[in-house]
């Protein structure tokens, strides 16, 4: 696993953090070719929310989210993106390029390992596809389980680390 991916992962809600791990491994050995995968986004504050959604609203470019601050999963630590990275160089978010020839594209190799661990991906939405994005929606605990939505989590107690508490 790269460095730039662990240090998103370590960042992300301490109950997701080794299972991505193991997500990301499961990817990077699926992956024979030349391609890897990079988490490029996990953890994101408030802050930076609003900043995003600001983009094709209030600021120039192409709207990138419908998610105003606390509406995104990215929020709380529980949301990763991904692209792929090519000869550890070359980032690229080709969903249908299949680098290691085994007749899968690699990106649906990755798809498939985030939905094995329970993982919604954004590619499956009906509305404002987000390829390159993941996230946990379901979390079971001692208590039962959890439905992660935004609503949900924004109205959460917080650990002293400002994550959501189970």
């Amino acid at each position: 696993m790269d460095k730039v991916s662990l240090q998103r992962i370590e960042k992300l809600h301490p109950y997701v953090r080794e299972e991505v791990k193991q997500i990301v491994k499961e990817c990077n050995e699926a992956l024979t070719g030349k391609a890897k995968i990079r988490i490029t986004q996990g953890l994101r504050s408030f802050e930076e929310q609003e900043k995003l959604y600001a983009i094709g609203r209030i600021t120039s470019g192409k709207k990138v989210t419908n998610a105003k601050a606390g509406q995104s999963i990215h929020n709380y630590g529980l949301a990763v993106d991904i692209c792929l990275m090519i000869d550890g160089k070359t980032a690229s978010w080709d969903t249908v390029k299949d680098w290691d020839n085994d007749k899968v594209a690699d990106w649906y190799e990755c798809v498939k390992i985030f939905a094995k661990y329970g993982w919604d991906w954004g590619g499956n939405w009906k509305t404002f596809k987000d390829l390159p994005h993941f996230e946990k929606k379901n979390i079971v605990t001692k208590k039962g389980l959890v439905k992660t939505s935004w609503r949900t989590l924004y109205k959460m107690p917080r650990d002293k680390e400002n994550y959501p508490v189970f």
